[in-house]
């Protein structure tokens, strides 16, 4: 396997190593391991069922059933409850963004406490996403695919994360609207943000990410820098199954 280590001379910022989790009985991760350095984009790609999502709330402490090594920042996360690992600066932004239809856009936008300082001022999470502004009093259920994407991570930004773990952030959504996030991302990667993401948009993940771990049966099998995706691109489509 590619070494699954970031920036030469640079501590990670987050450390996964040995991580297994359960559903249950259902032994989904085997040994998930990766690093992360500060101020990188990473990618978690493979085929659904893989376990990149799985990952994402191992990490986040929604799957309680998990052994094995978290650390951000150097301290040791796998025996904390979702809400020390939230104060300790990471954000999960799900796949089903979890936009309460009954609250309005700011109502939404407000809802989730800050959790350290310097998280994004809202007047600065209106420049970047200007249709949240212009619908400021409308209610979840009246906002576009893209506008709940665009809420659900504005929402985050606000809290004072400084790791954002993104899942899926482009499923189902207009071009257009892809372009949009994929111009967020590399913003926030300028600001000083460090962002996992979960993609199956593999064309999409090239154009925004640092690295790509390849997970395989709930393990990272290899990693591939970003710069070195296209002599490698055989090798992904097999892993990928496109």
């Amino acid at each position: 396997m590619t070494s699954a280590q970031p920036i030469a001379g640079t501590a990670p910022l987050l450390s996964v190593s040995d991580l297994e989790a359960w559903y249950g009985e259902s032994h989904v991760l085997h040994g998930m391991a990766f690093d992360v350095a500060p101020g990188e984009v990473v990618t978690l790609l493979g085929r659904n069922g893989a376990g990149k999502t799985t990952t994402l709330k191992a990490i986040m402490g929604i799957i309680q059933k998990r052994t094995g090594s978290v650390r951000f920042e150097g301290r040791e996360l796998i025996g904390a409850p979702s809400r020390a690992i939230a104060k300790a600066g990471i954000a999960l932004c799900p796949e089903e963004r979890a936009i309460f239809s009954s609250l309005s856009v700011e109502e939404n936008l407000m809802l989730p406490p800050r959790v350290k300082p310097g998280g994004m001022p809202v007047e600065a999470i209106f420049e970047m996403f200007p249709n949240l502004k212009e619908r400021l009093a409308s209610q979840g259920t009246k906002l576009s695919g893209g506008e709940q994407q665009m809420l659900a991570i504005g929402r985050i930004l606000r809290t004072g994360a400084k790791m954002l773990l993104l899942d899926e952030p482009t499923e189902g959504l207009a071009p257009v609207i892809v372009q949009q996030i994929g111009r967020t991302i590399a913003r926030l990667k300028q600001e000083g943000f460090t962002i996992v993401l979960v993609e199956q948009n593999f064309h999409f993940a090239a154009s925004v990410a640092d690295r790509h771990y390849v997970v395989e049966q709930g393990k990272v099998i290899d990693m591939i820098p970003n710069a070195e995706l296209n002599d490698n691109i055989e090798k992904l489509h097999a892993y990928l199954g496109v």
